[in-house]
Parts: C-alpha cells; sequence; structure tokens
C-alpha cells in the first residue's frame, strides 16, 4: 500500500469550516488542521476542534490540532484618506501622535522599534513592498526617505530587519488565546515572532508540557541563534513569509534547506510553509514552479508541506490538498529521492536507541522488501527516532496514549493505533502483525521491522529490534 509519507497541513478558515468541509480535506489526505488564531474567534475556533475529533473518530483515524499563535504585529496607524502614495526620494515620518496620517506622516505607536533604531538602517511596510531609510529619530519618531514606494494604506505592517526588538514573542491576546488553545486540547502550539531561546524559555514555561512547541522561524535574529532554538522546541516551521521579506528573498531556498536539514538532524519535525500552491487560491490547477516547490520540500526531507490561504479563504481547498497529495507521491516513487535521503542521512549517536535505530535502517535495505516498520511507544520517541531515518516505507505508531497518537501525525511517515499496555515482546509481534495487516501494510508472507524501548510500562530508551513475518 503505498502512501504519502510528508504530511500534510491545511489551515482552516471560512472557506473551510464546518464538520462536512473538514471531513473533505482529511479524505484529500491532510494529516494536521491548523487554527489560525490571527483571524477567527474562540467559538469558531473550537467548534472547528470538535468536528476535527469527531472526524477523527469517524475515520478511525488520528489529527494534530496545530494552534498558531499571531505573535506582536507591527502596524502603522491610519490615513485621513484610507491611504497614500509615496514616491521615491521624499521624506516621510513614523511618530507616536495618534493624529490620522497623511502624504508626510503616519502614527506608528510602537515605543519598542524607536528603541533599536539606527542611522541608515532600513523600515520595511507592507511586506517589504516599501523601504524606508532611517535619516533621523528620537524617543517617538523616526524621518525617512523613500527609497521604494507605492501605495501605504490603514494598518499595514512594519518589518524591522538585523535588530533583536525589546517584545516578547507573546503579547496578552497570544497568553489568552494560548491557555484557550490548551485548554481545547490542542497537540502543538505555534510560536510567532520568536527572535531568541529566551521566548521559547517563556512558552515552555506557560505551556507545561500541555502540547508540542513548533517555533516559527521568520526573523533574522531567529537565524543567528538557530541551533539553540531547535534545541528548545520540539518542532519548527520555516515561516518564509515573513523570512521573504527580512532576508534577501534570494536567500530563502538556502536558509530552507539549512533549517531542514538541522531539525532532521535533531530528530526534530519541520513544516515547510507559506505559498506553495498560492495560484490555487484562485486557480483549479497550480503554477509549474509552484509544483517544484513542493517536490524540493519534500525531497529535502520535511516532516510536512503546508496549505495556508488556499484551504482557509481558495476556492479549490480539496483540489489544493489533493494536488499537494500527489506531487507528495510522485516524488516519494522518484529513485532521486532514495538517493536524497541516503545522502542527507545522519551519522548515529553514542546511544543505544541511536544503535538501534541506525541497525533498523540498514536492516531495511538489506531485507527483501520490509513493508513496513512498527514502533511500540509510550511517549512517541522512538517513533520519532525511526522516523529521522527517513526508511522510504510506512511507520505504524503502536501506543497507549491517545494524545501521543495525534501528536504524531505531524511526524515524516507516521500513522498510529492506540492500543492496550502490553507486556513484552511476546505481544506486541502478534499485535503488530495483526495492525499492520488491518492499515494495509501488509499481507502473508511480508516482513515487518518491529522497533520498541524495554521496559514498556515507562518512557525508555529504544533499545529492542525485531523482525516478523506475517
Amino acid at each position: 500500500m503505498k502512501i504519502p509519507l510528508t504530511k500534510i497541513v491545511a489551515t482552516l478558515g471560512p472557506a473551510t469550516s464546518g464538520k462536512k468541509k473538514i471531513k473533505g480535506l482529511a479524505q484529500a489526505g491532510v494529516n494536521v488542521f491548523r487554527l489560525n488564531f490571527s483571524h477567527g474567534t474562540h467559538d469558531t475556533h473550537a467548534a472547528n476542534y470538535g468536528f476535527i475529533r469527531e472526524v477523527s473518530k469517524e475515520m478511525n483515524t488520528h489529527f494534530s490540532v496545530l494552534a498558531d499563535m499571531q505573535g506582536p504585529k507591527l502596524r502603522v496607524g491610519d490615513f485621513k484618506e484610507g491611504q497614500v502614495i509615496l514616491k521615491i526620494g521624499q521624506k516621510f515620518r513614523l511618530d507616536m501622535d495618534p493624529t490620522l496620517g497623511n502624504e508626510s506622516r503616519v502614527s506608528l505607536m510602537h515605543p519598542e522599534i524607536f528603541a533599536v533604531l539606527k542611522k541608515d538602517m532600513m523600515l520595511l511596510l507592507n511586506d517589504g513592498q516599501i523601504q524606508l531609510c532611517v535619516n533621523d529619530f528620537g524617543e517617538d519618531y523616526v524621518d525617512t526617505t523613500v527609497v521604494v514606494g507605492g501605495i501605504l494604506s490603514n494598518h499595514k505592517g512594519v518589518n524591522v530587519p538585523d535588530v533583536v526588538l525589546p517584545i516578547s514573542a507573546l503579547t496578552e491576546k497570544d497568553k489568552n488565546d494560548l491557555e484557550f488553545a490548551l485548554d481545547m486540547g490542542a497537540d502543538w502550539i505555534c510560536l510567532s515572532f520568536v527572535q531568541k531561546p529566551a521566548d521559547v524559555e517563556l512558552a515552555r514555561d506557560l505551556i507545561k508540557g500541555r502540547a508540542g512547541i513548533i517555533v516559527k522561524i521568520e526573523k533574522p535574529a531567529a537565524l543567528k541563534e538557530l541551533d539553540q532554538i531547535i534545541q528548545l522546541t520540539d518542532g519548527v516551521m520555516v515561516a518564509r513569509g515573513d523570512l521573504g521579506v527580512e532576508c534577501p528573498i534570494e536567500s530563502v531556498p538556502g536558509i530552507q534547506r539549512e533549517i531542514v536539514e538541522k531539525c532532521r538532524a535533531a530528530g526534530k519535525p519541520v513544516i515547510v510553509a507559506t505559498q506553495m500552491l498560492e495560484s490555487m487560491i484562485n486557480a483549479p490547477v497550480p503554477t509549474r514552479a509552484e509544483v517544484s516547490d513542493v517536490a524540493v520540500a519534500v525531497f529535502e526531507g520535511a516532516d510536512a508541506v503546508m496549505l495556508s490561504a488556499e484551504t482557509a479563504m481558495g476556492n479549490y481547498p480539496i483540489q489544493a490538498v489533493d494536488m499537494m497529495k500527489r506531487i507528495i507521491m510522485t516524488a516519494q516513487q522518484d529513485s532521486s529521492y532514495r538517493r536524497a535521503m541516503d545522502a542527507s542521512s545522519m551519522p548515529p549517536d553514542n546511544t543505544i536507541a541511536s544503535a538501534i535505530t541506525s541497525a533498523m535502517k540498514q536492516m531495511a535495505k538489506v531485507l527483501n522488501n520490509p513493508t513496513c516498520i512498527v514502533t511500540y511507544s509510550v511517549s512517541g520517541k522512538t517513533t520519532q527516532r525511526a522516523s529521522r531515518e527517513r526508511v522510504m516505507i510506512p511507520i505504524l505508531n503502536l501506543t497507549i496514549d491517545e494524545r501521543v497518537a495525534d501528536k504524531l501525525a505531524l511526524v515524516w511517515g507516521v500513522r498510529s493505533i492506540v492500543t492496550h499496555q502490553l507486556k513484552d515482546m511476546t505481544e506486541v509481534t502478534p499485535l503488530a502483525v495483526e495492525k499492520a495487516q488491518e492499515m494495509g501494510f501488509a499481507k502473508k508472507g511480508d516482513e515487518l521491522i518491529i522497533t520498541a524501548g524495554i521496559p514498556f510500562a515507562r518512557q525508555g530508551s529504544t533499545n529492542v529490534l525485531h523482525v516478523a513475518t506475517v
């Protein structure tokens, strides 16, 4: 049975709210549902969360729910006429005066920006479409020259590249949203505007193990401390939108590759996001470049690829998911995919768990076409170690914890079944054979590779490797 090993994340929104639409996305191939707290109400998110869990039971499968926090939003104020046209070379002021703006100035009610200004630095407005060079500044104003002009309208965003802003990644709104999402049962919390390791530590203190943490890498400051941030977090999202504004846009593919490689080395799930099938918001088919973009993320070994506006507000959400699934399936059947995964294979650590999973990968190569890997894992760590090796067959995760099964829906190659507590390998092997057949992963005569951590009753190292014939 061929299944997509790279997972699909779909953002819910006006185009996909409601049980019928969520089930349609699930049937098309979605593994992770993203609730975007930059939009919508708590009531809307709670209703959709309930529908996701209902669909999960009806389809007898597991989905991850990712709650994406808005983070600080730096925006200009309002204009008297709603917008102005800025011309190259003209002078323009941003200040703390709440008066309606005009052609020469507009309010910017963010003192944290004025605190980090330097002469000749660039301010980027409206997703980088307008660029201002700093000439002079004080505690509550900055005078600039327009370097790249255009239309600037109410509440457009402001980016300040190459500096660490004295601002937390979690606003009061985020903290309220965070508690709501945790109480609701979200599997993953996604953090926006992360600049430094302390931002991840703050979130972990608030979350207290109730969900996994996904860090959005969208600020250049975060790239400077990428290794430590990856060490502290549970997963990463390559948020290419803001990265493409604050970094030279031509550098984004290289940054994406670096983040994916480092996450794979650390065994942390990584999502590639933003504008993957953007044209499918309004068209039933994507561009050739978009198809290549998704395929590149698959070839790099990303755990998941994400749809944003394509499913949240697009005219063709089901088609977008189906297209992404087709791209994944085609890419993973390409002979170069196997070569790419082997070439990027990580050397084992000096631990028993790492030695076992390394041997598991070698065993899969030597055996005559094993059909799947079966893991028995209380915490999910054994399963994530197996996923890290990127063996080109599905991973069937047996666990006693419903939350672990839901959470691992994000992880490359993994499909989960919740079972009862097992005592030893004499119970694991027949159950693995039975469930692999039920899932369509194996038939009579096929070989399965089974890995687990003993003792079973508690979280422990991966230390067992076994081969079973169906």
